[in-house]
């Protein structure tokens, strides 16, 4: 396949998908991932796309990436595709905390008939669930307009009234090593005060984060009791993961 063919292909996709990874491209391309880097070079200093650390982005979303909507744009089907297993794991009258983080976001279309009640920190939540048969409860605080969500002290003593069966959880990096990163305190502090009301914490993770490392770490694995990731996954990663004595769902 030529420049010209591999450039339409790639910019397609990335349009449709928001963001994609260069061993994803190079796989529909069939061809190498130093092939695909190089067409990425010439995509981007074209502005076609945004050259990304392991990828590309939309141009759309790489200028604001960081907003919310942008962010539960991105690897859609993954998060979708990993809420359908985080939604199978939620039992009638269950009790649970979600936080707002752009996976757990898209848990909400997969669990409006569920007679269950929902406390959150995020407003598109809250919107989201509104006519729905959930019970829903809006944890008070600060609001985060970036985020779109409540924060602080108040939202933290909010969480610490309360007991969930479950909670789901989001992070912007996780490692072996490492353990638990995010991009800033407040989605940090947001997961600790979490997990420690929660019978059982669910990390949803899509498959790009794993091995990732961000701003601050703030906690181990210990943190979580299961590891929800999508299929994408590699499998090498997948039986890593299990043999540190990770719960794993994929």
């Amino acid at each position: 396949m030529n420049f010209q063919n591999r450039k339409q292909l790639i910019v397609r996709t990335v349009d449709e998908r928001g963001s994609v990874d260069v061993g994803e491209l190079a796989e529909l391309l069939q061809t190498s991932e130093m092939t695909v880097r190089r067409d990425l070079v010439q995509l981007a200093a074209s502005g076609l796309i945004y050259r990304t650390r392991g990828g590309a982005m939309k141009v759309s979303l790489a200028t604001d990436k960081h907003t919310f909507a942008n962010k539960t744009a991105t690897h859609a089907d993954r998060k979708d595709y990993i809420c359908q297993l985080a939604a199978q794991e939620i039992q009638e009258g269950d009790v649970i905390f979600m936080d707002c983080g752009s996976t757990v976001f898209r848990l909400c279309q997969f669990i409006r008939n569920k007679r269950i009640t929902v406390v959150t920190n995020s407003l598109p939540i809250v919107a989201e669930l509104m006519d729905a048969e959930v019970a829903v409860n809006l944890v008070g605080g600060e609001v985060d307009k970036e985020r779109q969500a409540m924060h602080g002290l108040m939202a933290e003593e909010h969480m610490m009234r309360y007991r969930a069966n479950r909670a789901f959880i989001g992070v912007d990096g996780i490692s072996l090593e490492k353990g638990l990163s995010a991009n800033g305190e407040k989605e940090a502090s947001t997961a600790l005060t979490i997990a420690k009301q929660t019978d059982k914490v669910y990390l949803l993770c899509d498959s790009s984060k794993l091995e990732t490392n961000k701003y601050l770490y703030f906690a181990p694995l210990s943190l979580f009791d299961v590891l929800i990731t999508d299929k994408e996954a590699s499998p090498a990663l997948v039986t890593a993961y299990r043999e540190a004595g990770i719960t794993l769902i994929n």
